[in-house]
């Protein structure tokens, strides 16, 4: 009796109909030999598709089998000479080691991962030597997010490519002195290396998923040919829980990104011990992707399983192996073959049986695919040649793959960065170094000659592919001419009499101008998330259209009116949808084409300012660290601006938030002259210079009239103070009045009350950016400490102020701090006094919430009053008769508690 004969009467107490069962069986064996498996699927669908149709409850299950995507008989071998490539892995994966383990007997407190790369080698080895192209005259060039612990891999394949010295190496995590090499990628400290930065876990996959689709969108557009190029991203198991990493894979899978890879490592385990002790990542993220609508290959077994898994007729194996839990295949590899033998094996005995004639040592070589370059190869190329949709590639690798006892497969693997003398040797002999015994204390680089065979594979690989990788394009390569600031003449001019508009429709003329720009127009890239409409901008639709690479399939609703919803193929909008995330994502991938694709665009992304920076803070940081450049608007901004929406909706905090981030300007304009003056300057630095800087503005809801610009006041407005209202010269008392954004008005009104109700002349100062004021005064400062014997500096508020006379007095939509880091730099012996939104927002007219938070004219005036009754120079039963002229509650609670 045949062993498929013995399963089927296993299976027959719960099948009526064994006979039937078995020529169904048969059938589909047959259309699989003489027809193919594609010709079989499509039956079963269509068998599955009928039965549905007619009521039966078939359930569904978008897992396969716990094997191999790609069948052994079908997969593509690599054409590399493997001998050599896995000589130069092992100097690499050693190279490696010796960078973390010299940094931390150095100093034990650098860190660092020796891991992941352990666990990644054979992979990133397949990819430098088969398939990624360095940018060329014939290639566009791939763009890598490497996952983040996997840096010292790839510092020690550059070594090897004589792109780093030893003495980087030396350096590794100790750059303040120069000549170091970063933790993890991060193309501001490493420009010329580093494409991405991929470490807060999570970014890269997201950021790679928009970095695709924006490649779809420079083609579309006929910008870029990025036809032939790929976006491949390396990512752990780990960080699949990260929820950014999953959060964009059905927009992936719904624009059919095919130029996108994206390859997570499953070593099973994270820092603290395995990612799915209790069940298997693998087919979790298989179910997750394959849902989302992408391709799916998994690389679990390495071929030596191959003939196990063709003996097993009855399909017991690979029952056991889905069985198998991942806790479980961690313990396997952190034991020997006698206990996979006894614990894996021994779970059936026809699988001891299978592995009756394999010696201990044989069972331990099985290796996971992740380890086997014939399966990795097989799989890029699939990855490679895929169309239609976006490919995941799901290793199965060992964490610490190399480390024996010292952390192979272990929990404290992802920590490992201190080896033994014994651990070193063990490497050593196991990747067979050519290293003496007395040479290991040293723990010694390894770098052959360049006349070595090995060596002149390695470089002639990269020949092949167009050069080396990664590297970083600092500056692109074309010139883009920016009008003049009279190019926003409807901007700069006072508004007419009688007509107010915002800073909002400021902005948008700005933006319209720039679209009709014979240099820069094609280059702008308006990136929404669902609020066109809420900033007046949905006149966009029709006017350049939303990227679709469908195009538009259906007639919009609103076709019969003037600005409908317009999507197109080459349409100039991302619009993102309800997804700060991924608005920000885009912009990152515009706002650094100069780098990745040669091209300078020059991106827009507009957003309600409270769900801007407090969201993506992390994404804005890495914006940073890319060296961005671009334009981030918030709109709405302020704590009071937005008055009816309530706690979580109101910005006041969103500008001490961007102050954070070093290469990141920000302004929080109160006219439209401001906002002309600011963008032109933005353009002029990101464009012209090529500053690797990108611009923050706040822009306000609020319809008002504006007072255009007046000659001389550019260069205030970009260095963040001006006098924009000198007060009268005819009362004795006079105090500086200061404020930012809808604020400013607020200021302006209280100069006038002080003037009419107290006799009290006051200078208005418009502050578009506390922050660049704040800078600057702590640049001069450290100059001056440095610089003892020189004449000293001045600040720029300081020479704006030093002149003047009275105490000082500042009101915003933000939070005091916002103002309050430039008290420091104020003239010595004034009186500064900073009113602020400090504590949550809340729903109500504009004019009760800034009564509520005390930032309106009332408490500008009231505050102005008691600093010179403070300073002796009126009464203090002046300030409580104001207090009462103006209503205010004395005793009200204070706002930042309620």
């Amino acid at each position: 009796m045949s062993a498929q004969l013995d399963q089927v009467l296993a299976q027959a107490a719960n099948d009526p109909d064994v006979i039937e069962t078995q020529e169904w069986l048969d059938a589909l064996e047959a259309v699989i030999e003489t027809e193919g498996p594609e010709r079989a699927h499509y039956l079963m669908e269509r068998m599955v598709d009928l039965a549905r149709r007619r009521g039966a409850q078939i359930p569904f299950s978008s897992n396969t089998a716990y094997v191999n995507t790609i069948p052994a008989h079908m997969g593509e071998h690599c054409p590399g000479d493997l001998e050599i490539e896995e000589r130069l892995r092992s100097w690499m994966r050693w190279n490696a080691m010796a960078m973390v383990v010299k940094a931390n007997r150095l100093d034990g407190d650098l860190g660092g991962h020796l891991s992941s790369f352990a666990s990644l080698a054979n992979m990133l080895g397949i990819g430098f030597n088969h398939f990624w192209h360095a940018p060329s005259e014939n290639h566009g060039g791939d763009l890598l997010y490497i996952q983040g612990h996997s840096s010292p891999g790839i510092y020690a394949r550059a070594f090897l490519e004589g792109r780093l010295t030893e003495e980087q190496l030396l350096h590794f995590r100790r750059e303040v002195d120069g000549n170091g090499l970063s933790s993890y990628p991060h193309p501001k400290l490493m420009p010329d290396f580093w494409q991405f930065p991929t470490v807060s876990m999570g970014l890269g996959p997201l950021m790679a998923i928009y970095q695709a689709r924006f490649l779809k969108y420079l083609h579309a557009r006929s910008i870029a040919d990025t036809a032939n190029r790929k976006v491949w991203a390396f990512c752990g198991d780990g960080e699949m829980d990260e929820p950014e990493s999953m959060g964009a894979i059905g927009m992936a899978g719904r624009e059919r990104l095919d130029n996108l890879v994206i390859v997570v490592n499953c070593n099973l385990q994270r820092l603290d011990g395995p990612v799915r002790g209790n069940g298997k990542i693998i087919q979790e993220l298989e179910s997750d992707f394959r849902g989302a609508g992408w391709n799916v290959v998994k690389v679990i077994w390495g071929a030596g399983w191959d003939d196990l898994l063709a003996r097993d007729k009855e399909g017991i194996l690979q029952r056991v192996m889905m069985e198998t839990v991942d806790g479980e295949y961690q313990n396997y590899k952190a034991k020997d073959g006698a206990f996979v033998r006894k614990h894996f094996f021994g779970k059936h005995p026809k699988l001891l049986e299978l592995v009756s004639k394999m010696s201990d040592d044989d069972i331990w070589h099985l290796t996971r695919g992740g380890h086997d370059p014939h399966k990795i190869y097989a799989a890029f190329k699939v990855a490679q040649e895929h169309k239609g949709q976006p490919t995941v590639l799901l290793v199965k690798s060992i964490k610490g793959y190399g480390f024996g006892k010292s952390g192979e497969a272990r929990n404290t693997a992802h920590n490992t960065k201190k080896l033994d003398d014994e651990a070193i040797k063990a490497m050593r002999d196991r990747f067979q170094l050519p290293i003496s015994d007395d040479k290991l204390p040293e723990v010694p680089f390894f770098k052959p000659s360049d006349d070595t065979p090995e060596m002149q594979y390695l470089h002639a690989r990269r020949k092949a592919l167009g050069g080396y990788l990664p590297q970083r394009r600092q500056k692109a390569d074309e010139v883009l001419v920016v009008p003049e600031l009279s190019a926003f003449k409807g901007a700069l001019e006072p508004t007419a009499e009688g007509r107010e508009i915002s800073t909002t429709q400021a902005y948008v003329r700005i933006l319209n101008t720039l679209l009709r720009d014979p240099s820069l127009g094609q280059r702008v890239v308006p990136i929404m998330v669902d609020e066109s409409r809420t900033f007046g901008m949905e006149g966009l639709f029709r006017q350049i259209g939303i990227f679709s690479q469908v195009g538009q399939l259906y007639e919009p609703v609103d076709k019969d009116q003037v600005m409908y919803y317009r999507e197109d193929k080459a349409g100039q909008i991302l619009q993102e949808g309800i997804n700060e995330a991924g608005g920000m994502s885009s912009w990152i991938a515009a706002a650094t084409s100069y780098s990745t694709n040669n091209r300078v665009m020059i991106p827009f992304y507009t957003y309600y300012s409270m769900f801007g920076l407090q969201r993506i803070g992390d994404l804005a940081w890495a914006a940073g660290d890319m060296r961005a450049r671009g334009f981030l608007l918030g709109g709405t901004a302020g704590r009071t601006t937005l008055n009816g929406e309530g706690l979580q909706h109101e910005d006041g905090h969103s500008h001490v938030l961007a102050s954070t981030i070093p290469n990141c300007v920000p302004y929080d304009p109160t006219f439209s002259h401001e906002v002309a003056v600011i963008m032109h300057d933005g353009l002029r630095r990101m464009v012209t210079n090529q500053e690797d800087v990108f611009y923050y503005l706040t822009l306000m809801n609020e319809n008002y009239s504006h007072p255009g610009l007046k000659e001389g006041q550019e260069e205030g407005i970009i260095k963040g103070l001006y006098l924009l209202q000198e007060g009268g010269k005819n009362n004795k008392q006079r105090v500086q009045l200061m404020g930012s954004g809808t604020i400013l008005r607020e200021v302006i009104e209280g100069a006038a009350l002080l003037a009419s109700d107290w006799g009290v002349d006051a200078d208005v100062w418009s502050a578009p950016s506390f922050t660049l004021l704040a800078r600057d005064g702590q640049d001069v400062e450290r100059w001056n400490m440095l610089h003892p014997t020189d004449t000293p500096r001045v600040a720029h508020i300081t020479q704006c102020l030093q002149g003047s006379s009275g105490p000082i007095i500042v009101s915003t939509d933000y939070m005091r701090t916002f103002a309050e880091q430039t008290r420091a730099f104020v003239p010595a012996g004034r009186t500064f006094k900073v009113l602020g939104t400090d504590g949550f927002g809340r729903s109500d007219t504009r004019a009760k919430l800034r009564e509520f938070f005390e930032v309106n004219r009332y408490y500008v005036a009231v505050a102005a009053l008691k600093a010179l009754a403070d300073e002796g120079k009126i009464k203090a039963s002046v300030v409580a008769e104001a207090i009462t002229k103006y209503g205010i509650n004395p005793d009200k609670p204070n706002p930042v508690t309620q």
